[in-house]
């Protein structure tokens, strides 16, 4: 239906949770972080999934649950716990997220990524992202530790998706490099002191919330993805949409080989994340030293 002669065309919808991406919003959650926590950060943590062990490196001052925090969503999985943990780490201030939110939790990626823009109003300038995920690459092993080289965005959405505010990031910001090839070569840098062996490779997003059939795992390694997971890709592209540099390590928890696949649980996966996190911990801190 056209619009009225005289009238202005209606506005398209703006999309669920879009809303959060306004400065008010993020602004008012930031203030309260602030009132508890009141320095600049260097660095922002988000924790993936069983990779909460790193918050026992951090020097805690200040513990704060996403609950008392204005436009924060609350995870609903139980190995996300859900709070800020704001001190130091390798003598950087850091804010890390102890438990993230997923697409398939029913939240919408402007939500998903919104503490992300907190982070960055806080200060961050360099966001560490952590995942657990599923391996594909046929040369590596569940528990080896992967930095992240680049990624794939099959989660059918992207968070910048809606009116954009030109104060937040560019309309089209560029993906050429969403991992900082500089925060790499330190990770390289410190696995090779601490003797870690440490793969490199893309990681790819997928909705979820099942895992994959074999003819799934044969199309995501067809198009170039060598482990698969249900996060992080919709906050590496907020982050780089607000100019933060970014670094990605990855876990891989289970072997995904179409040919040899067995079935996998979430309490495998946690174990076997439990097993390799101090391998994640020791680069992370390494790397947050170097900064």
């Amino acid at each position: 239906m056209s619009a009225a002669p005289g009238s202005s065309p209606a506005a398209p919808p703006m999309p669920v949770g879009a809303e959060l991406h306004t400065r008010v919003h993020i602004e008012a959650c930031a203030q309260v972080v602030r009132a508890r926590f009141p320095r600049a950060i260097d660095a922002a943590i988000i924790l993936g999934t069983g990779l909460s062990g790193l918050a026992t490196e951090i020097e805690v001052e200040q513990v704060i649950e996403y609950a008392e925090l204005p436009n924060f969503p609350v995870p609903t999985i139980e190995s996300h716990q859900g709070r800020l943990l704001c001190g130091t780490l390798g003598g950087k201030t850091v804010v890390a997220m102890q438990g993230r939110f997923h697409r398939y939790e029913g939240y919408s990626l402007q939500q998903v990524t919104f503490p992300v823009r907190v982070l960055r109003a806080l200060g961050a300038d360099t966001l560490i992202v952590s995942n657990a995920c599923g391996g594909m690459h046929p040369l590596w092993a569940a528990g080896d530790l992967m930095l992240i080289c680049d990624h794939i965005n099959l989660l059918g959405d992207n968070p910048l998706i809606g009116p954009n505010d030109d104060a937040l990031g560019p309309r089209f910001p560029d993906m050429s490099a969403p991992y900082d090839s500089g925060l790499r070569a330190l990770a390289r840098e410190v696995a090779v002191q601490q003797g870690i062996p440490l793969r490199e490779g893309v990681y790819v997003a997928v909705q979820g919330p099942n895992l994959e059939t074999r003819a799934e795992y044969r199309f995501l390694r067809t198009l170039g993805a060598d482990v698969v997971g249900m996060s992080t890709v919709p906050e590496v592209i907020v982050a780089r949409h607000g100019g933060m540099r970014v670094l990605g390590l990855s876990i891989i928890t289970d072997q995904c080989l179409p040919d040899a696949l067995e079935p996998a649980s979430l309490a495998q996966i946690l174990g076997v994340a439990r097993v390799a996190e101090p391998k994640l911990t020791a680069v992370v801190r390494g790397v947050m030293a170097r900064l």
